[in-house]
C-alpha cells in the first residue's frame, strides 16, 4: 500500500513539473530561423524580431487553461 501512494505521489510531481515546463518554456517548434510557442513568434534573420501569438479564440482558451491548471495544481 505504502509503495503504490509513493507511486501516485512521484506521478502527481511528474505531472505539475512537466505542466509547469510546457507553460514557461520557449520555442515549442523551431524550424530554422523561426520559432513558436504558445506566447509569441520569433523569426531570427538580420534582425531577431518577435510578435505575440494569433489572438484566435482557441489559442487565449489555451493559454487561458494552461495558468488555470497550474493555479489548481499547486493548491
Amino acid at each position: 500500500m505504502l509503495l503504490l501512494l509513493l507511486g501516485i505521489i512521484v506521478l502527481h510531481v511528474t505531472v505539475l513539473v512537466l505542466l509547469f515546463v510546457s507553460t514557461i518554456v520557449s520555442q515549442w517548434l523551431v524550424n530554422g530561423g523561426h520559432t513558436a510557442d504558445l506566447w509569441q513568434n520569433c523569426t531570427s534573420g538580420s534582425v531577431f524580431h518577435c510578435l505575440t501569438s494569433s489572438t484566435n479564440e482557441w489559442l487565449q482558451s489555451v493559454q487561458a487553461m494552461m495558468i488555470l491548471s497550474i493555479i489548481f495544481s499547486v493548491l
